[in-house]
């Protein structure tokens, strides 16, 4: 049978709601190159739905002609046509196997083999993304790892295939009756109608998960009040970072996930190649910094770090030490000659010390001094009974106080000057 009078069906590949898919070859090709048809028929048989279908067909045919032409992981187009009433796609053959007939042969695959095929489909994405395509199903089956060079290859856009959905609603306009996606892959806002670019990273996500588990998400548990999908439990081998990238990506809000392909793959790229520090220690030893440069940040040998440190707080110890000895040292000095000084001086320090005093004023205080004298000889010899040891008790201190008096209050008298004064006043009774 030829289609189109041009490919001969060699067998089906599978078939669905929308149609099927055949392996077929290019007769009219001089290699006689295989090929992969897919037949889309619409739901509504309906002239009218007819002409609109056709539209978006030849639409979004011409948009994967454009990201087949432009990436090798994006199978290209060769052709599209129409035959009774029927459309066709005539695409690019991948020789490979789905990650799914990977798992099924070889077991899990390791977290760097999953790291890589994300980390080589997510820039695929971004392109597609770009160009305001939203794939719809991703998922293993739509993932072929190609075998001359092992990239991951994503096929089966399912943007064509809505198109077949196309019906007109109660207001006369066209609109898409039909939701395209995998259940357990998909996320909730597009099984309402309503895919954006994360709902694309939500299915990648879990296409790892998958990879890295063998569960597929019907088989793994949710959170019951956010509804996240909980999988880490069936690969504890997981390092925690890559894990969380995963939980992101598959997070049931689409605001909770990454916002572009961009955002995950520069996720990805951080983990797998770790940004080196900002400051690598050098083995060059480096002098202790004298206080003035103090604030100053440099760079010292991590094995003399400590030496160096414990060296500065002995020394700083040792300065501090012979410092309040020096104050100490001062200060019982000071006292020494102090106490020394006011020994040497009977009369009050002012009267010691200020030898310009005038001549006016120490006759002036001589005389005071005279008539005191006289008085209290007058009173011991004429009006007080007192004993011998009374009277020069209070000659004393009312020669004191005579003293205090005279000199103002502005200066104090040393202690060793009362027997000086005891003295003379018994000498003059």
């Amino acid at each position: 049978m030829l289609l189109n009078n041009r490919y001969r069906i060699i067998k089906t590949l599978g078939s669905g709601g929308f149609g099927e898919t055949y392996l077929a070859e290019d007769t009219q090709m001089p290699s006689q190159r295989r090929c992969v048809i897919k037949q889309l028929k619409p739901i509504q048989n309906n002239p009218q739905i007819y002409q609109l279908v056709q539209e978006r067909f030849q639409r979004e045919a011409a948009i994967l002609e454009e990201l087949g032409s432009t990436s090798d992981q994006i199978p290209g187009l060769y052709a599209y046509f129409q035959f009774n009433d029927q459309f066709y796609l005539v695409q690019e053959l991948i020789e490979g196997d789905t990650v799914t007939e990977k798992i099924q042969q070889h077991g899990l695959l390791t977290e760097n083999a999953v790291r890589e095929i994300l980390l080589s489909l997510l820039p695929v994405l971004e392109y597609v993304h770009s160009k305001r395509i939203i794939h719809r199903d991703i998922k293993p089956d739509n993932i072929i790892l190609r075998h001359h060079d092992g990239k991951p290859v994503l096929i089966d856009f399912g943007a064509v295939r809505e198109s077949m959905g196309t019906v007109v609603n109660s207001q006369g306009n066209p609109t898409s009756s039909i939701v395209i996606g995998t259940p357990g892959f998909m996320p909730s806002e597009q099984a309402s109608g309503r895919p954006v670019y994360s709902s694309d990273l939500y299915s990648l996500g879990l296409t790892a998960v998958y990879l890295l588990t063998g569960k597929i998400p019907q088989e793994l548990p949710t959170e019951p009040t956010l509804g996240n999908i909980l999988w880490r439990y069936f690969a504890p081998y997981l390092s925690p970072n890559f894990a969380d990238i995963l939980d992101k990506a598959i997070a049931y809000h689409p605001r909770e996930r990454f916002t572009s392909a961009r955002d995950m793959l520069t996720a990805l790229q951080t983990l797998s190649n770790p940004v080196a520090p900002a400051f690598v220690p050098t083995p060059t030893v480096i002098a202790r910094p004298s206080p003035l440069s103090l604030e100053n940040t440099i760079a010292v040998s991590p094995g003399n770090d400590v030496q160096n440190s414990h060296q500065t707080n002995q020394n700083t110890a040792r300065g501090g030490i012979i410092l309040a000895s020096i104050i100490a040292s001062g200060l019982i000095g000071a006292s020494i000659i102090i106490g020394f000084t006011i020994n040497k001086s009977p009369l009050p320090i002012e009267l010691s010390n200020n030898k310009n005093t005038s001549v006016s004023s120490s006759t002036t205080q001589e005389n005071q001094k005279t008539a005191l004298s006289e008085n209290i000889h007058n009173t011991i010899n004429h009006e007080s009974p007192l004993p011998q040891s009374s009277i020069k008790t209070e000659t004393k201190n009312q020669q004191l106080s005579d003293s205090f008096t005279l000199n103002n209050s502005i200066y104090f008298v040393a202690d060793s000057a009362f027997s000086d004064l005891q003295t003379r006043t018994a000498y003059k009774s």
